[in-house]
């Protein structure tokens, strides 16, 4: 016994193209205040691993030191997620949030 095959009949919906999907950006590094790590430290950990100018480094650390906390970068979670590491292995007290 054979089968005949059966012709399918498209909707305009399922050969319409999916919409892409937006990168997941952006997610934002946030580093907080803490009464342990000295102002001069943070600033050198800003420099070191973020690669910033002393006066961009030192402006972000006054923002943690006055305002409790400070965006240190951004991009997709998966970098986020490693600035977070990073400034954890530095003593740093940081997190990530998703920033709409």
């Amino acid at each position: 016994m054979s089968v005949a095959p059966v012709e399918i009949e498209r909707t305009e919906s399922d050969s319409a193209p999916q919409a892409v999907q937006e990168p997941d950006l952006p997610w934002v590094t946030i580093v907080h205040d803490d009464p342990v790590n000295l102002m001069s430290y943070v600033v050198y950990v800003f420099q070191s691993y973020f690669g910033y100018p002393k006066d961009k480094a030192r402006a972000l650390m006054m923002d943690v030191h006055h305002k409790g906390h400070a965006v240190v970068s951004s991009g997709t979670r998966e970098e986020m997620e490693r600035d977070v590491q990073a400034m954890h292995g530095y003593g740093l007290w940081a997190t990530l949030r998703h920033d709409k």
